[in-house]
């Protein structure tokens, strides 16, 4: 006990001899939870020329408290410009004083709370030192030195030392040469800072028109446009990042250049492991695709991938609006505050390999207007949560009956009324995490057309029942403000509030996930039964059903 006191006394004598001197000092912090001690986490900060710096770079950027100007002053690295973000002493949040004291490190400190975003936060502070700073910059009562803070009575930092620093260097602090930008565009360039983004598409048309000449086919950074128009295709370079583990997501935005109708559409990209693909019928047309004919005659090109052709992997199922943005004031509505633009989100991470640099991305939107559509599109690549080497991507497209090549002749998926999608496959001895993805929606489009009525599906593999589903969607009417051009009736009702077959005007339909854990390698026969609706005159019913097996492979082979 006497050792203790006579440790308190010299730190306090020291702090004494040297209160009016311009030292440095450093502040250490030991972390809490609900009252147990983290060793692995603490926090410090550095006071040096009446400027606490809470973090610093060589490059100047950091979190600092500027004593001299009297501002907190946040600045930041992006794409090789420095930025900064000031907020006056003054205009910090005030806090609300109270009558608790308490002595922390043989100083007395006061106590103050405040109040932000739902929590609660305490705060000790002590006028008594010439070093000033809080180990979170937001809370800086008086302008002294913060000793502890306490978040919903649960978490807490709390001083452990102070320490005189003879020798110290001034870190970096860069603040004449950063630009002043709004804490708004801060938080956006924080936030893009920490993930990749490549863009893939920025404001393309995709559209239906004639004598389309395109450069020479497979240069990388090129956009084809395909099928009349209604494709455009690019290949891209991956980033390094996408080979450690990251995340991937796709956001594509539509906007309507003239098409008022609400179309199908597909996010997609082409594996190229087998002899032929759907790229081959890019270029020479849907006559090279095999195709499989149903009992009533018809033939439907490239649906199922065989031992020498693959399908397009579908990356992302999504349905233009009525008209977004073209329409929006040809069909002004008191109260009726019409979006912009559609804005679509998806997770894609299984469907993106991780061991390739190059890959094909395009899109299709079934259209045949002149103007039709503009899309943007972009990737974003965010890190691992721990870094580790991950397991490469097994990705194998089964079936697709989405007809992307639509205005080059490739037919609607009919088949359901009379026969049953059949694709062989084999599946490897070395292959973990094995599921299906299934997307579907349903089309026929009057009253007694499929896409208004649900419909049984069923997947079978080798004859057994893995899943089934009525695919349905109820929630068409929350779209309505990005459906300008959608016809009103009589009721009350709107076109696209109607509830359909697993798709929305202005939505995504996300797959179905089938998780095939239990099924062994070697050769399997994977089926797709559909209760598909009678026809109606020259109106027919039809289903866009897409199937890939996604998995890891293991490093050794059983």
């Amino acid at each position: 006990m006497k050792r203790k006191k006579l440790i308190l006394i010299v730190i306090v004598s020291c702090w004494s001899v040297l209160a009016w001197s311009q030292q440095a000092f450093e502040m250490v912090y030991q972390t809490a939870n609900n009252g147990k001690v983290d060793s692995t986490a603490t926090l410090s900060f550095k006071w040096i020329g009446n400027i606490a710096y809470l973090s610093s770079n060589t490059n100047g950027s950091g979190e600092f408290i500027d004593f001299n100007r009297k501002e907190v002053v946040d600045i930041m690295l992006f794409d090789d410009t420095l930025y900064k973000t000031v907020t006056a002493f003054d205009a910090l949040d005030t806090p609300k004083a109270t009558d608790e004291k308490e002595n922390i490190l043989g100083f007395d400190c006061s106590k103050v709370t405040y109040t932000s975003f739902s929590n609660t936060i305490e705060v000790w502070f002590t006028t008594e030192t010439v070093a000033k700073g809080s180990p979170i910059k937001a809370y800086l009562p008086d302008n002294g030195l913060v000793l502890k803070i306490v978040i919903n009575g649960n978490r807490a930092w709390t001083a452990i030392s102070i320490s005189l620093l003879p020798d110290a260097t001034t870190p970096a602090y860069a603040y004449q040469k950063a630009q002043a930008i709004s804490k708004a565009r801060a938080r956006e360039l924080q936030i893009k800072s920490r993930f990749t983004t490549v863009q893939v598409f920025n404001r393309q048309v995709v559209n239906f028109e004639d004598g389309i000449v395109n450069p020479e086919f497979g240069l990388s950074d090129i956009t084809y446009r395909l099928s009349n128009g209604t494709i455009i295709l690019k290949k891209i370079k991956l980033p390094e990042i996408n080979r450690k583990g990251a995340s991937v997501f796709a956001t594509l935005t539509n906007w309507s250049k003239g098409d008022a109708y609400d179309r199908t559409c597909s996010f997609f990209t082409v594996a190229e492991k087998k002899v032929q693909s759907v790229v081959d019928a890019f270029q020479n047309g849907v006559k090279v695709m095999p195709f499989f004919e149903d009992k009533s005659g018809q033939k439907y090109q490239g649906v199922v991938s065989t031992a020498n052709f693959e399908v397009p992997v579908e990356l992302m199922r999504f349905f233009t609006s009525f008209g977004v943005s073209h329409f929006n004031h040809l069909r002004e509505i008191n109260s009726y505050n019409w979006q912009d633009s559609v804005v679509y989100k998806q997770e894609i991470t299984s469907l993106i390999p991780n061991t390739k640099d190059e890959i094909w991305l395009g899109v299709f939107i079934g259209n045949y207007d002149k103007g039709g559509h503009q899309v943007s599109l972009d990737l974003q690549f965010y890190p691992a949560w721990e870094e580790e080497v991950p397991a490469e991507k097994w990705i194998e497209p089964l079936f697709n009956t989405l007809n992307i090549l639509e205005a080059s002749g490739q037919n609607y998926g009919r088949l359901f009324k009379t026969d049953t999608l059949n694709v062989d496959f084999e599946l490897p001895s070395n292959i973990n995490d094995l599921q299906l993805l299934f997307t579907s929606t349903g089309h026929g489009g009057w009253g007694g057309g499929d896409e208004f009525n649900p419909k049984l599906n069923q997947v079978f593999i080798d004859g057994k029942l893995v899943f089934s589903v009525v695919p349905w969607r109820t929630d068409c009417g929350t779209y309505r403000m990005s459906n300008p051009a959608s016809g009103n009736f009589q009721n009350g009702l709107s076109s696209s509030d109607l509830s359909r077959s697993n798709w929305c005007p202005a939505t995504l339909t996300p797959p179905y996930f089938v998780p095939l854990h239990d099924l062994k390698p070697g050769k399997h026969q994977l089926q797709v039964v559909i209760d598909q609706g009678d026809d109606e005159g020259s109106s027919f019913n039809h289903w866009s059903v897409s199937g890939v097996l996604t998995g890891t492979l293991s490093t050794k082979k059983e």
